[in-house]
Order: structure tokens, then C-alpha cells, then sequence
């Protein structure tokens, strides 16, 4: 079998994580068209949030080092989207498409910090920086919802 293409790969794997969304309460999720430098992400169809997906073994044997650089990158991606939250999922070795739910999802620890404070009374302890956060993208979807994200997207009504 050949190796696979990145494009394939990047396709193959935004499209098992909009498959997921969809099922975890994200109804209108679908994969982004490229934009060229202002980059805004691979999945859109969730108001105020970026998904970049990361997929193939740079993704299933990345260094610490190489999720900080995409997370740098995810957070310019929400800038360039003028959204509030981004995450980055990245494929696990030894968890196919089918169970994109138990990818990594990783956030700046400000972020997950924010999200978890939003409708709660506690007093959380402080990340307050960019270090990443780790958790399955079914427990990111289930932050998300926490925090009064909606499945509602872009332009429909």
C-alpha cells in the first residue's frame, strides 16, 4: 500500500473529527475551505470555536515541543476566526477514526481555566498560561457545552 498523501491525511482526519462533533452535539460542524494565510482552522459549524486537527505519525509520535507549536498556531487561527476558544485535536496511535471521541484534544491552560469557571460558583486553582491541557475530545465537547457553546452554525438561523 502506498503512503498516504498529507492532504489525505489532514482530510481523513478533519473529517472523523466532524463526524464525532456531530454526534457529540455539534450537528452543524463540517470541515472549513482552505483560506489561504489567515488560516481560521479545519472545522467550523461551532460558533466561537477553532478545531485544528493533526493526524498521520507526526501526530501519533509528536514531541511535547511539536503540540506547542501547533497550539501556537491554533491560537492564531482564532484570531484569524475572531473566535473565543481553540482546540487542538491530535490522533492517537492505536485509536482509529471510529473513536476520534478519545483523541487528544489539547487547550492553552488559560483557556480550559476560562471554560471551566464559566456558570461556576468555585474558585479554581490558576493556569493562567499557554501550557497544554490534555484531555479526550468527548470531554472537550462536554467542556464546550458547559460553558454555553452552541451547535448552532455560521450563518444559519
Amino acid at each position: 500500500m502506498a503512503p498516504r498523501r498529507p492532504r489525505d491525511i489532514g482530510t481523513a482526519t478533519a473529517s472523523a473529527v466532524v463526524r464525532y462533533l456531530r454526534t457529540a452535539g455539534f450537528p452543524h460542524a463540517e470541515r472549513r475551505a482552505l483560506r489561504g494565510t489567515l488560516d481560521a482552522g479545519d472545522i467550523t459549524g461551532v460558533i466561537g470555536v477553532v478545531f485544528e486537527c493533526k493526524g498521520g505519525m507526526a501526530a501519533k509520535t509528536a514531541s511535547d515541543g511539536l503540540i506547542q507549536l501547533w497550539l501556537d498556531e491554533t491560537m492564531r487561527q482564532v484570531a484569524n476566526a475572531g473566535a473565543d476558544v481553540g482546540i487542538l485535536v491530535v490522533q492517537r496511535a492505536g485509536i482509529g477514526e471510529v473513536n476520534a471521541g478519545r483523541w487528544w484534544a489539547v487547550m492553552a491552560g488559560w483557556q480550559y481555566e476560562s471554560l471551566c469557571k464559566t456558570g461556576v460558583d468555585a474558585d479554581w486553582a490558576t493556569f493562567g498560561d499557554r501550557s497544554p491541557v490534555y484531555m479526550h475530545l468527548s470531554q472537550a465537547c462536554r467542556l464546550l457545552v458547559h460553558a454555553g457553546y452552541t451547535a448552532v452554525a455560521e450563518g444559519v438561523h
